[in-house]
């Protein structure tokens, strides 16, 4: 349910708004290409709401954010908020920018001194207002929960398969 009520201030309609497009593994790249289409989707999102100037960022497709890699599309979000350039993050899922507290936490501050607006499939959220603010924290938390959830799942599969011998698995390229 998108809150098409909303709007944005002229003012912010003048800045960018960026789509911020990520999907965690290449499988999913490669396989899940609905998941694309709607972030990409994005874009028509953010001109209903009347913006003309809409960047994409896709650099992060393929790139988990559970790790230690850079996410240079991430970085390149963070140095827009930074300039001032942004009047939107628009997201499918607003899980989807973070998945760790530091940095989900780290977005949701820059947003707030320039007034950016973050808009996923659910609603507009200002980080600058306390019950926003609220929701967009405990949308960070759920997304952080659910990961280690979800990793913990993965070990504990892996080490039941590995009780009944069925385990398998190839050692990297050049191990023998």
């Amino acid at each position: 349910m998108n809150d098409m009520s909303f709007s944005f201030t002229p003012e912010l309609l003048r800045r960018r708004a960026v789509v911020y497009v990520r999907q965690s593994t290449q499988s999913q790249v490669i396989t899940n290409l609905e998941s694309q289409r709607r972030q990409y989707d994005l874009v028509e999102m953010a001109r209903s709401y009347g913006f003309s100037g809409i960047d994409v960022i896709d650099d992060d497709l393929g790139v988990s954010v559970s790790g230690c890699q850079t996410r240079p599309g991430f970085e390149k979000l963070v140095a827009m908020l930074c300039s001032g350039a942004v009047g939107a993050v628009f997201c499918l899922e607003v899980s989807r920018l973070a998945r760790n507290g530091r940095d989900w936490h780290h977005m949701l501050e820059l947003c707030g001194p320039v007034e950016a607006r973050v808009v996923d499939h659910d609603s507009v959220y200002d980080p600058r207002h306390p019950n926003d603010r609220l929701l967009l924290g405990m949308k960070g938390s759920i997304s952080e929960f659910e990961l280690g959830v979800l990793r913990t799942r993965m070990v504990e599969a892996a080490r039941s398969k590995a009780r009944r011998g069925e385990l398998r698995y190839r050692p990297p390229v050049g191990y023998i």
